[in-house]
């Protein structure tokens, strides 16, 4: 199998003054390798715009201050970046208002991440930047874009879930996630059940991946489970 790509930095700026979303929104794009920075106010946006020179702004409508639309002609006017617009405003005249400004996309509260997260890359697609699509630790691999796994170059068939942990911890080796993190980044925040879920589909991948003595997948007692090559 060839190396991996080398991976591109994405940086994504999110506006919101609703700092429970603006947190969501930040952990859920981290989880999916994203460089995240959070603004809670217009003012703030555009100086964080001009050092961070972001990829992406996830940018709210109604907001104190400047608001999206304020801040979105402003960075139109400096940039080319790309814009997604945050606004529980469905009306017809609002999406028109907001792509008006300069806005690349629209999206309307409530939301689910899968759809943020669909949409960033398409916008990101379209300008040719991309995450990382091959992931590689140790004799395990993963293709993002062809949702493909394999240990020692032979191919481990996973489910949806399973694939999506083994991105989650193939993404940030080393890193310990709890049962809590992995719910909300593979089944979605919105998601009601028993957290015991997560054990038994790590138990299955641990199977299918061959990791019987539990060395590549390891749990930390109490806080939840990480990746080791």
């Amino acid at each position: 199998m060839s190396d991996p790509e080398p991976r591109p930095e994405i940086r994504v700026l999110v506006v919101d003054d609703e700092a429970s979303l603006a947190d969501l929104i930040r952990t859920g794009l981290t989880y999916e390798g994203f460089e995240v920075s959070v603004a809670e106010d217009g003012v703030t946006a555009l100086d964080l715009a001009r050092t961070q020179r972001p990829h992406v702004v996830v940018l709210d409508w109604m907001m104190p201050g400047l608001d999206g639309i304020q801040v979105c002609r402003k960075l139109r006017a400096a940039s080319d970046v790309s814009i997604l617009m945050l606004t529980a405003r469905g009306e017809l005249e609002d999406r028109v208002a907001g792509l008006d400004a300069g806005a690349d996309d629209y999206l309307v509260k409530p939301f689910r991440f899968q759809e943020l997260l669909a949409r960033i890359n398409a916008m990101l697609r379209r300008r040719n930047l991309q995450l990382r699509k091959r992931l590689t630790v140790g004799d395990l691999s993963l293709d993002r874009e062809t949702r493909e796994a394999w240990r020692n170059d032979q191919p481990v068939t996973l489910t949806p879930r399973e694939f999506g942990l083994l991105e989650l911890l193939m993404s940030h080796p080393r890193q310990v996630f709890s049962r809590e993190q992995m719910l909300n980044r593979v089944w979605g925040y919105d998601w009601v059940g028993d957290a015991n879920v997560v054990e038994v589909h790590i138990s299955s991948l641990r199977d299918k991946i061959g990791d019987p003595e539990r060395q590549l997948i390891r749990t930390v007692r109490g806080v939840g489970y990480t990746l080791r090559g």
